[in-house]
């Protein structure tokens, strides 16, 4: 069910529908008004639109970044897992290969009479 969550952004207010709690989506919008905020200032001409639309770029490019160090590591993972499973496949066939030896070693002492 989705709550109805007042916030207010460079003044003026919205009403947003959201899944989200109320705490949360407040934190969003206050975040966004002081980005915006620091935008108008660095930018006296700045209109509240086009500061959104400088906020909403920046935003766009933090989660592309984002994104993308999360595509590396879940290469990185999966290679990592790959590794994993050739280590622990060698580790088995050594450990095969061991015994295999401790058999013949069985074998020729008791074929010598040790």
């Amino acid at each position: 069910m989705a709550n109805r969550v007042r916030v207010t952004v460079c003044g003026s207010q919205y009403i947003i529908a959201t899944d989200e709690s109320e705490e949360y989506l407040t934190g969003l919008a206050e975040q966004l008004d002081a980005d915006m905020n620091e935008i108008m200032t660095a930018m006296p001409s700045a209109s509240v639109t086009s500061a959104a639309v400088v906020a909403a770029l920046g935003y766009l490019d933090e989660m592309q970044r984002s994104a993308r160090g999360a595509d590396n590591m879940r290469g990185q993972i999966r290679n990592y897992l790959e590794d994993a499973a050739k280590a622990q496949a060698a580790a088995e066939e050594a450990g095969r290969e061991v015994e295999r030896l401790r058999r013949e070693v069985r074998h020729l002492k008791e074929q010598s009479g040790q």
